[in-house]
């Protein structure tokens, strides 16, 4: 096998993983699968910092910690001081961003969730890290904010914008990562054609269920990377060895 196949977006750190994460991370180191690994808070940050004590772990996983939206009420000063503190161990931000579904009456609003961002967004630059962003029913406010940074590498985990958003997000540089709802959904194929090759990223965001396709099990790069491969070479009429190719120089691009 001489193809590496990359995972831009998985929750390494995530409980359901715990029971079985070291037979996954063999298995990724076998197949050669490079993942992403992304927190959402201090905790898992935390958790992350101490899994890749496994030094041999850096040559297969990527290193990502961040505060998602919906944890927009944790210790700020917490996480910075973890990232100065580690930044030879951490290879980019995230999972960051915007949503409004996670606004309530107490500490998680519009205003604390932007604090959070702007915070995220300055860390990035400040460290020139890659930065993997949830930008859920918030593109048009993201893409603002972005506006203001000087970020080399950005990506729009699981895209799920208009075609004119996403013909700005393109302008602006940005990496668009397509999931395994690229199997099924006609709205992501469409999304796919307009998107310019050389910006394109797979993921699984693992350990998310798929009841659309893999029989809702729990999503593992092994299982449901090539699957992705495959869809995009279908909507894309093109070899899966070039889409395996050209997933690779921009995952490269990005992380590295």
């Amino acid at each position: 096998m001489s193809y590496i196949l990359y995972d831009s977006h998985i929750h390494l750190t995530d409980t359901v993983y715990d029971n079985f994460l070291s037979p996954i991370l063999i298995t990724l180191r076998e197949m050669r699968i490079k993942a992403c690994s992304v927190t959402v808070n201090n905790s898992t940050s935390l958790k992350a910092m101490k899994l890749f004590e496994e030094v041999n772990m850096h040559s297969f996983v990527y290193n990502f910690v961040g505060i998602h939206p919906q944890f927009a009420d944790e210790n700020i000063s917490m996480f910075e001081a973890l990232v100065t503190s580690n930044l030879h161990s951490i290879n980019g931000i995230g999972e960051i961003g915007l949503d409004p579904a996670y606004y309530n009456q107490q500490k998680n609003t519009e205003i604390s969730q932007v604090q959070v961002f702007n915070k995220m967004l300055s860390i990035a630059e400040t460290y020139d890290k890659p930065v993997s962003i949830h930008s859920r029913n918030s593109l048009d406010k993201i893409l603002n904010v972005l506006s203001a940074y000087n970020l080399r590498r950005v990506c729009l985990h699981w895209f799920d914008g208009t075609p004119q958003q996403l013909e700005k997000s393109l302008d602006m540089g940005l990496y668009i990562s397509y999931g395994p709802s690229i199997v099924y959904s006609k709205k992501k194929q469409n999304l796919l054609k307009l998107t310019n090759q050389s910006r394109i990223l797979i993921e699984t965001d693992g350990p998310v269920r798929y009841p659309s396709c893999f029989k809702n099990v729990i999503t593992l790069p092994s299982s449901a990377l090539m699957s992705v491969v495959r869809s995009i070479s279908e909507v894309l009429r093109l070899p899966p060895k070039n889409v395996i190719d050209t997933i690779e120089k921009n995952s490269i691009l990005f992380l590295d």
